[in-house]
């Protein structure tokens, strides 16, 4: 079963497939939308330019008829008129068509937005195939297609229909009117009937433009197996990664444990946990911790450090507390300052003792550590009240 679930359809699709897609050139689109918006601007723009384009019209065609008697047998002069007036055509036309080309370009972007895809315009002979034609033939979206094709035929026929059943007797009496009114007469049926079928094609529009919307995102929906294997291959694999990781891990490792042989001290627990510290007077501004690590880490930068003559001190809070409460190359904490320093005296005159003598040095006890940063006193409430009391006596 949860293999089953895993080969269905049920994610949405990633930001990436989506991005595919539009390299692709598929993006959502609705052909109904674009109709209509382009049924809507020819109307709007032979409504408001009508009368400037009838005057221009019925000048250009009364002005063509019209030829004095040596024109009517030079075929160059016929020639020059008919490409004057071709051009006075195309110009009275002009602000129609560049609407048209506008809002044929805008209306596809409504839903989809703006594409430009080189793959789209490349040959693609799969197409040829027919048996992928037929396929495509029965497809459940041939029919969807074809179920719109017939919804649309019967909505606009029907509206159709019923402008003309409404306006019979208007268009029968139109015969027995004067030209001037009949040609207003016939404007003003036209106009009605366009804005008729206009408001249907609204209709299919409003209802094609959610179904593309639904069905492209239905259409890029993806299996689990597929999303598990689209983060393999944006985000590495995960055994790759982790693998990595550990190597990073034991490189790190090695760059901490070359640093134990530099450090001036090493704070134990003294078996759990080992901070080794480093002290540079005049270039850093506290001490820094250069090698942490606890358990089998613990030991072997305890075994460096014995091996390379680096002091160890078993102060357990204080390692406890530097090894939870600083990172590698951190600066120790303010509140660790005095017990650092004592540390490091320490260290200082242990080093003077072995250089040239003298009496040994003592070896520091009861550090001044503050209780709530020892991890062992964490989630207590003797550590609050012991964290309260350290901030009065500071």
């Amino acid at each position: 079963m949860a293999e089953d679930s895993d080969l269905e359809k049920t994610e949405s699709a990633s930001p990436r497939r989506l991005e595919k897609a539009r390299e692709e050139g598929d993006v959502p689109r609705s052909r109904e939308l674009s109709t209509c918006t382009m049924l809507l601007a020819a109307g709007g723009g032979l409504w408001f330019t009508g009368d400037h384009l009838i005057r221009n019209l019925n000048l250009m065609l009364s002005t063509g008829l019209s030829f004095k008697r040596d024109e009517v047998f030079d075929f160059s002069v016929l020639l020059t008129r008919l490409g004057s007036t071709l051009i006075d055509v195309m110009l009275a036309f002009a602000p129609v068509a560049v609407l048209l080309l506008v809002v044929a370009v805008a209306s596809p972007m409504l839903i989809g937005g703006w594409l430009f895809s080189a793959k789209a315009i490349q040959p693609d002979f799969n197409r040829l195939n027919p048996i992928r034609g037929l396929t495509n033939m029965i497809s459940s979206r041939a029919g969807v297609e074809l179920v719109k094709a017939v919804a649309k035929s019967l909505l606009v026929g029907t509206v159709a229909a019923l402008v003309i059943w409404h306006e019979k007797e208007s268009v029968i009496t139109l015969a027995m009117e004067p030209v001037t009114q009949g040609t207003a007469h016939v404007g003003a049926l036209l106009w009605s009937s366009f804005l008729a079928i206009a408001s249907a094609l609204i209709v299919i529009a409003l209802i094609d433009a959610p179904y593309q919307m639904w069905h492209y995102a239905n259409k890029l929906k993806m299996t689990r197996e597929e999303v598990r294997q689209e983060a393999r291959e944006s985000e590495g694999d995960p055994q790759i990664k982790a693998r990595i990781r550990a190597q990073q891990r034991e490189m790190a490792r090695r760059r901490m444990m070359s640093e134990v042989p530099t450090a001036d001290v090493v704070v134990t627990n003294p078996t759990h946990y080992a901070v080794a510290l480093k002290y540079a007077d005049g270039k850093m501004r506290a001490p820094r911790v250069v090698a942490k690590g606890a358990d089998e880490v613990a030991a072997k930068i305890r075994e460096l450090a014995a091996a390379n003559n680096v002091p160890l001190l078993e102060a357990p809070p204080l390692a406890r507390a530097l090894y939870r409460h600083t990172e590698l190359n951190d600066e120790i904490p303010e509140l660790l300052y005095t017990a650092v320093a004592e540390v490091l005296a320490y260290v200082f005159q242990l080093k003077a003792y072995k250089e040239k003598g003298g009496a040994y040095p003592s070896t520091p006890t009861d550090l001044e550590v503050p209780p709530h940063l020892d991890p062992i006193n964490e989630n207590t409430a003797e550590a609050k009240a012991a964290e309260d009391e350290w901030e009065l006596v500071s």
